[in-house]
């Protein structure tokens, strides 16, 4: 077995990654601070900032003073370096965003996929309607985006190079979504399963920030989740782990979406749950029946809190087999449904939860809500070329103090490895 040698240029691309990385996460820092909380030296990270500041990636933002000398320039990765687009792919409607590299939104476009759930042509059609909208939204040029990211329901199945999704809910079977997309586009396109670009914004921007160990479940329409272990995203040999809401909690249960009986989905997806409110209340179906209903002041009458009380308990232990199972630091509960029912009942979620975990994992997770709101899927999906651009410290290291590479460059090497 060959074994790759350690470059200097390697070396080069890690630490700028690293410094880039602290930047994006950390916000405004000075050089200081960038080599005390990377370990590099102050020599290292003059050169290297001073190499980002003259490709347009890193600019100074202000300065702070420092011990009874010269204040400090703070630096920040540069909002206008590019632009991201993200994507939610739900199952009657779709959303796509435009953001600059501060994670402002720049750009909305949504789209209505009908009550029957989403074709795969006319999704990969939307999706392309959006990019193109909420570019011209935005006043930015195609070339200025780096990248399109889009989070789906369903596994993303990565290893033959492309984006393949499968999801039965939605009966998805082997969709080549990322070749359908690439053919109607040059804007380099990452697909990821949606709870996984959920998780990934609430760990980067909201209430998973500083844990190293956690999960992020995402309850809605469908349910899911995205698990953190050591502080990176855990896939599964065939990308799809966090299938959360497929997991068992009822033997020969009731049926899921799926077509499996006794999945977690079956009990707090929030179609169902809505059907039960409808049957317990009289009420009509209304998809934002669940919502409105908890939004609303005062106690629920006898019938829904019953209902709820039930969803309440089923999220409790699904929640505590995830706590059983991999011992997080943090669980962030999300999702439409979810934040409804959380805002309101989380010392009841997490009672159940603890009722039903062993006690000493138990005793050590913390359980809380996600910060960045029901639709944060989009903005999450918006980080997936963002996250590439860190990996390879923004731009290609340069083998030396040459000129450095164009942004052009940079494209090629996303579009080498979008999915």
């Amino acid at each position: 077995m060959e074994t790759r040698r350690t470059t200097v240029r390697d070396v080069r691309r890690a630490n700028r990654a690293s410094l880039l990385t602290d930047l994006f996460h950390g916000g405004r820092q000075s050089r200081q601070e960038l080599g005390d909380t990377t370990a590099l030296s102050q020599a290292s990270v003059s050169n290297l900032i001073g190499e980002m500041i003259d490709e347009g990636l890193v600019e100074e933002a202000g300065l702070v003073g420092s011990d009874g000398g010269r204040p400090r320039a703070l630096l920040r990765v540069a909002p206008g370096y590019g632009y991201v687009a993200g994507a939610d792919v739900g199952e009657t409607r779709l959303l796509v965003e435009l953001y600059d590299l501060a994670m402002s939104r720049l750009g909305v476009a949504q789209f209505s996929l009908g009550d029957d759930g989403p074709d795969p042509q006319v999704t990969a059609a939307k999706l392309l309607e959006g990019l193109a909208a909420v570019i011209a939204e935005a006043g930015v040029e195609r070339s200025e985006v780096l990248g399109f990211g889009v989070g789906v329901p369903g596994v993303v199945d990565h290893s033959t190079g492309s984006a393949v999704v499968h999801s039965q809910t939605t009966g998805w079977d082997a969709v080549p979504l990322g070749e359908m997309l690439r053919a109607g586009t040059d804007v380099p396109v990452f697909v990821e399963n949606g709870a996984k670009t959920l998780g990934q914004a609430e760990m980067w921007f909201g209430a998973g920030r500083g844990a190293r160990h956690a999960v992020i479940v995402m309850v809605g329409t469908g349910v899911g989740a995205a698990v953190v272990m050591d502080g990176r995203g855990y896939r599964g040999a065939f990308s799809n782990a966090g299938e959360w809401g497929h997991t068992t909690l009822v033997y020969d249960g009731d049926v899921c979406r799926c077509g499996a009986r006794g999945c977690l989905e079956a009990y707090i997806g929030s179609e169902t749950v809505i059907a039960r409110l409808a049957a317990a209340t009289g009420q009509q179906p209304d998809p934002k029946l669940l919502t409105r209903m908890l939004a609303a002041d005062g106690a629920l009458d006898e019938p829904a809190q019953a209902v709820i009380t039930q969803t309440v308990g089923y999220l409790g232990a699904g929640i505590a087999g995830l706590v059983n199972l991999f011992s997080p630091e943090r669980i962030v509960l999300g999702g439409p449904a979810g934040l409804a029912l959380g805002e309101r009942f989380l010392p009841d979620i997490r009672d159940a939860a603890s009722r039903n975990a062993l006690r000493h994992p138990y005793s050590r997770t913390r359980i809380d809500l996600c910060q960045l709101g029901p639709d944060a899927v989009a903005m999450g999906a918006a980080t997936l070329p963002i996250a590439r651009l860190l990996a390879d410290g923004g731009l290609p290291a340069t083998p030396g103090p040459t000129t450095p590479p164009s942004r052009a460059a940079h494209r090629r090497s996303l579009s080498r490895g979008r999915s």
